[in-house]
């Protein structure tokens, strides 16, 4: 492995290939041997021990025309050195291994059941390609999946979109789902085949932080009425059971919350819910980029979007 870094040595920068040459003669207290190891000329390695002796101020081999020999600031300066280089190596080597390697462990979260089962079957794929990388999937609430993908926390994360933060990129669009509004049973609105989006501004409006499920509003449309605020899903959906309001949804959480104290409508103008895979635009590294791509194939390899269980 070839570590394109310099040290620093007094007043002057000691060079990858001289701590190479340096060490290697120190090792192999042969020229001839020593630049068949470098694949360089015998002129070349005694030129940089030269260069470096002269940096040093003192000698650091004994020379003769049978012999090489440390001297003793040789000795120290090997002594030294090779615990540090070989340091330096293997961290530029992990390094390297987490950027470009499929080993290793990847974390990634989900918000929903639907999301927890579509990972799974990523994870299946993604082992096709990278059978030593462990992936831990965490579940993770709304408003917590983003800051943990920040934190480093967790590699990356199935959400919906759209993003609003620039240090944030997201894979293509796995899932798009038809939005849904979360009534009582009892309301009149359990009674329609579906809402509108201005309906929503005739009930409250159960807030969860960081639930991005409320479509656009309208253009002059007057805010929506907010009613308590909830701390999960679930907690947000016993709000709506006991009519303290109406909850927005993706349709996957008509087969998934299933609940006799709740009706589920489709608000029929809205746009389509988008779900996708999130990580830092900083850490694209090999394992995400392999987990991506198991993602794409899983669900667009006929050509077509997956649409979830409804």
């Amino acid at each position: 492995m070839i570590v394109n870094s310099d040290l620093t040595m007094g007043e002057g920068v000691i060079e990858r290939h001289e701590v190479e040459t340096f060490l290697t003669l120190a090792e192999e207290l042969h020229f001839g041997r020593t630049a068949a190891t470098l694949h360089v000329s015998t002129a070349r390695v005694s030129q940089t021990i030269r260069k470096l002796e002269r940096r040093v101020g003192v000698p650091l081999f004994n020379r003769t025309s049978r012999h090489v020999s440390l001297t003793t600031v040789g000795r120290q300066l090997h002594h030294e050195l090779r615990p540090a280089w070989d340091d330096l190596r293997a961290a530029v080597q992990r390094a390297i291994e987490t950027g470009r390697g499929l080993s290793g462990a990847l974390h990634v979260a989900f918000v929903s059941p639907a999301a927890a089962q579509l990972l799974a079957g990523v994870t299946q794929v993604f082992h096709e390609h990278a059978p030593d990388c462990e992936v831990r999937i965490r579940e993770a609430q709304a408003d917590q999946i983003l800051p943990r993908i920040r934190s480093g926390e967790i590699d990356l994360g199935l959400t919906t979109l759209p993003l609003d933060d620039p240090d944030l990129t997201h894979g293509p669009v796995l899932v798009r789902e038809a939005r849904m509004l979360a009534v009582p049973a009892g309301h009149p609105f359990a009674r329609r085949a579906s809402v509108l989006t201005a309906d929503l501004t005739r009930v409250p409006l159960v807030r969860l932080p960081g639930h991005t499920d409320i479509p656009p509003r309208q253009a002059g449309a007057p805010p929506a009425t907010t009613a308590p605020t909830a701390g999960t899903f679930q907690e947000a959906l016993t709000l709506v059971g006991t009519g303290q309001g109406a909850l927005p949804a993706g349709a996957h959480a008509r087969r998934y919350y299933a609940r006799p104290d709740i009706a589920y409508l489709p608000i029929s103008d809205a746009p389509a819910l988008e779900w996708a895979l999130v990580w830092p635009a900083d850490r694209h590294t090999a394992r995400v980029r392999a987990f991506v791509e198991a993602a794409d194939t899983l669900i667009h390899g006929h050509g077509t979007t997956r649409q979830p269980p409804q």
